[in-house]
């Protein structure tokens, strides 16, 4: 065993009670949103077989995902030519059958797939849980991180998409956070390959425009070109990456370039019902069309959502898009899907780096008894059970130990009430209650304390 400071794998973290508090803000406030709006929780394994996950993310995506070894023998089942090639991927597919899951919306097809006979469709669900990705761990990006997902499966209207646009606004509202929502159409990136004269590498063109942030538009010229497009066609491809103006100017920009592109037309008119659709709802923050934004997944095949902070550079907070044709790869034909995903790991950056935690928000107990001894613990502990009874958090110092000791871990836990019981109260049957915040300590009935705790609950 190693003798070395103990450690967590790059791309993990531990959280302590503070982090935490501030975690559990984020999911139950995107919890209660999407409960809002009719969706239903569901779980799925932190494991998936290999051959769910694989070709679902494009190239990039399917060598970012974690694989699982075989139990037993595994070796003994890999021939030695293969061995001695030294092909990671084929080796992989031998020694690994079962992965841990990349994101939580392939998964969420297969649930669908194998549940459809259980299922009442439209189905609206939600998700909070873990993912992992074999990435390059950098500011922002882990890997190991949440995901809050919810999906609409069942439903091609429109009317979906703008609901996903409300709650994106409704929670970043709650939380304070100032965003844009960036928003196209894969629709019209088919277009604009077809546009240029490339349809047959729309992948290799959305793969290299979505790192427009990243690398700026020389390295996606640069890009596009090692994967094969003419000088010309990027001639053609650049004014529109580059195209200004508001929402309705740029579609209708659009409207004339692919006039002769039925589908990209298609996703011109999508984008204009959205845009309608949403603004009948009291949407506050900002929408952009942005049309370089392609998130470079396989299944998106319509809308595309993407959500930067304003006042943050952290990259994407939330993003989804629609997948007509996801469950068809399991088996399900003709089962339109659109859904979106908060990413809490950058929220809770974003909060912390503005400071819009509440004060307070890690104070977890709100009163500590002090220990004098056993007479004195005993008359406590009736008056700490009634408490929680009544849902107060509370507790007992666990020794007998000097009173510095038992108010210096009070303040160090930012415990906002300490109770006091000596030979003077137990004589009269009282308590001294004391204010860590303002000093001042009264003596109370234990009727008094319930009434100061429950009375009004969130000032304490």
């Amino acid at each position: 065993m190693s003798k070395g400071k103990p450690g967590i794998p790059k791309g993990t973290r531990d959280f302590d009670p503070a982090e935490v508090a501030g975690r559990d803000l984020i999911f139950n406030t995107i919890r209660g949103v999407y409960q809002l709006h009719g969706f239903k929780p569901i779980e799925t394994p932190a494991m998936e077989n290999l051959s769910t996950l694989m070709g679902k993310y494009g190239e990039e995506g399917d060598r970012l995902i974690f694989r699982i070894l075989n139990s037993g023998d595994f070796p003994s089942k890999v021939a030695d030519d293969l061995w001695q090639s030294k092909d990671a991927l084929k080796l992989s597919a031998r020694l690994s059958e079962k992965a841990l899951r990349y994101d939580l919306t392939v998964p969420f097809a297969r649930f669908v797939v194998q549940h459809q006979h259980k299922i009442t469709f439209p189905f609206k669900r939600y998700q909070i849980q873990p993912v992992w990705r074999a990435d390059r761990p950098q500011k922002g990006r882990y890997r190991e991180f949440y995901q809050c997902d919810a999906d609409v499966i069942g439903s091609d209207a429109m009317v979906n998409e703008a609901e996903f646009i409300q709650i994106i606004d409704e929670v970043f509202e709650k939380l304070n956070i100032r965003v844009c929502i960036h928003l196209n159409n894969r629709k019209i990136l088919v277009g604009l390959a077809e546009y240029i004269g490339y349809p047959d590498q729309i992948i290799d063109i959305t793969t290299a425009i979505d790192k427009l942030d990243k690398i700026g538009l020389e390295g996606v010229i640069d890009e596009l070109i090692n994967k094969g497009l003419s000088p010309e066609a990027i001639d053609k491809l650049k004014p529109v990456l580059l195209l200004e103006g508001t929402n309705p100017e740029k579609l209708n920009t659009l409207k004339e370039i692919l006039a002769d592109y039925s589908i990209g037309l298609k996703g011109v008119e999508e984008m204009e019902e959205l845009f309608a659709i949403a603004g009948q709802t009291a949407v506050q923050c900002d929408m952009e069309l942005d049309l370089c934004l392609a998130r470079g997944l396989n299944y998106y095949t319509g809308t595309i959502i993407e959500v930067k902070a304003r006042d943050v550079a952290i990259g994407s907070i939330c993003g989804g898009g629609r997948y007509d044709d996801l469950t068809g790869i399991f088996g399900l034909k003709g089962m339109s899907g659109i859904g979106i995903s908060f990413g809490a790991e950058r929220i809770y950056d974003v909060m912390q780096n503005l400071d819009l935690f509440p004060e307070g928000i890690d104070s977890y107990t709100q009163l500590l008894a002090l220990n004098f001894g056993d007479k004195e613990r005993d008359h406590c502990l009736p008056m700490l059970a009634g408490l929680r009874a009544k849902g107060v958090r509370c507790e007992m110092y666990p020794e007998t130990a000097k009173i510095k000791k038992q108010m210096q871990y009070a303040d160090k836990n930012k415990i906002p009430y300490v109770l006091i019981a000596g030979e003077e109260e137990i004589r009269q049957e009282r308590y001294a209650l004391k204010n860590m915040h303002t000093g001042e300590q009264k003596m109370c009935s234990r009727e008094e304390i319930e009434t100061i705790f429950t009375s009004n609950p969130s000032n304490i």
